[in-house]
C-alpha cells in the first residue's frame, strides 16, 4: 500500500483498549453531541423545512459506509418512479466549503467535492453544495425538484427530514461502538433506532456467491455490483472480467480502501493496492508507479484524475443492489409523508 492513506486508531476496530485521553476526550464530545441533540428537540434550535420531502443518507461512524452509491440508487429509483430528485450536499474536499454552488456534470472536482461531482455525472440530477444543507434543499425545491436526496447528513439536524437511512459498514459496523476519539461513533448507537432504515452494505457482488448478503433483524442488506471498467481517456467499457488472472494498480481514496480493492481480488484480479485519504486531491504523479500496468480506480477518484489521465486508467462503477421490497416500503412511506 501507498501508506499515504490516513488509517483510524488501531483501538476503534480491532479490539485494543483506547488510551485514557481517548476516553476523556469522548466523554467531552459526548456530552457536546447530547446538549445539541437536546436543544434541537426542545425547539432551542430552529429546524428548517425544504418545502419538499427529504431523504437524508448518512450514517453513525467516522469514514464511508456506501452512501453515495445508495444516493445514486436512490435518485435513479425516484426518477423512474416520476419524481423529479435532487441531491443536497456539503460537498467535503473542495476548494472554498464556504461557497454555495449547482454542480454541472463537466464542473471541476476541486471546486465542487468528488462525491456531488460524481452524482451529477452518473444520474444528471440537479445536484446543489453548500455548507449549509438545509440553504442546498431549499434551493433545489425552487429549482422544481419535488424530492431532495441528502448525501451524508446525518447529524446535520437544522435541516429537518422526512425520512432517513442509516448505512451500515457490513465489515467493520459499529467497531468498538465507542464515541469519537475513543471509538469511531458520530453519536451513540442508540441513535440508530430513530432511522426509518438500516441498510447494511454487504460489499463486493462477489460473482461467485450469493447476490444479496447476510443482514441482521430491521436491516435491508445492499450488495455493489461491479461489473465494467470504463476507460479514462475514452472508449468503450471493458468487462471487469477481462482483468482477471492480471495484476493492476487499485487506485482508491474513500473511507475504506479495502472495500475496493476486495471488490477488485473478489474478480480474480491481482492488486497491487495503493490507498489514499478520502477525498484525496489528485496530481499526475499520484499516479505513477514504475510499471505499465492497469490503473483500476473508484469513480469517486477517477472524476478527479480525468485530465490527467492515460490509456492505461479505467473507473470501475458501482451499482448499490437492494431487495425490492426496500424500494416498496421506501415508497410507500415517501407517499405516506
Amino acid at each position: 500500500m501507498s501508506g499515504r492513506a490516513r488509517t483510524p486508531p488501531r483501538w476503534w476496530f480491532d479490539g485494543a483498549p483506547p488510551p485514557a485521553w481517548a476516553r476523556l476526550l469522548a466523554g467531552v464530545y459526548g456530552r457536546g453531541v447530547a446538549l445539541r441533540r437536546w436543544l434541537y428537540a426542545r425547539g432551542l434550535r430552529r429546524r428548517v423545512a425544504a418545502g419538499v420531502p427529504v431523504i437524508v443518507v448518512g450514517n453513525l461512524i467516522a469514514g464511508g459506509s456506501g452512501k453515495t452509491p445508495l444516493a445514486i440508487a436512490l435518485i435513479e429509483r425516484l426518477r423512474a418512479e416520476g419524481y423529479a430528485p435532487g441531491l443536497a450536499s456539503r460537498g467535503y474536499g473542495r476548494a472554498r466549503e464556504d461557497a454555495a454552488l449547482w454542480v454541472e456534470a463537466d464542473a471541476d472536482a476541486a471546486e465542487t467535492g468528488d462525491e456531488p461531482l460524481l452524482v451529477a455525472r452518473r444520474t444528471g440530477a440537479r445536484v446543489r453544495v453548500d455548507r449549509d444543507r438545509a440553504a442546498a434543499a431549499r434551493a433545489l425545491a425552487a429549482a422544481g425538484c419535488d424530492v431532495v436526496v441528502c448525501d451524508d447528513g446525518l447529524q446535520h439536524y437544522r435541516l429537518r427530514r422526512d425520512i432517513e437511512i442509516e448505512v451500515i459498514d457490513g465489515r467493520r459496523r459499529y467497531g468498538n461502538a465507542r464515541l469519537i476519539p475513543a471509538g469511531p461513533l458520530r453519536e451513540p448507537a442508540a441513535r440508530s433506532a430513530e432511522a426509518a432504515f438500516r441498510v447494511l452494505n454487504c460489499g463486493v457482488d462477489d460473482p461467485r456467491a450469493d447476490p444479496v448478503g447476510e443482514a441482521g433483524f430491521g436491516e435491508w442488506p445492499m450488495r455493489l455490483k461491479t461489473r465494467r471498467a470504463v476507460p479514462l481517456a475514452g472508449g468503450r467499457a471493458v468487462p471487469l472480467e477481462a482483468f482477471a488472472g492480471r495484476r493492476v494498480h487499485g487506485v482508491a481514496g474513500i473511507g475504506d480502501p479495502e472495500r475496493f480493492f476486495a471488490t477488485l481480488r473478489a474478480h480474480d484480479i491481482a492488486v497491487v493496492p495503493h490507498a489514499f485519504p478520502d477525498h484525496h486531491r489528485y496530481v499526475a504523479a499520484d499516479l505513477r508507479f514504475g510499471s505499465d500496468l492497469p490503473v483500476l480506480m473508484t469513480e469517486k477518484d477517477a472524476v478527479k484524475c480525468m485530465a490527467f489521465a492515460g490509456e492505461r486508467h479505467y473507473s470501475v462503477p458501482v451499482d448499490a443492489l437492494l431487495p425490492e421490497a426496500f424500494w416498496v416500503a421506501l415508497l410507500d412511506r415517501l407517499r405516506q409523508g
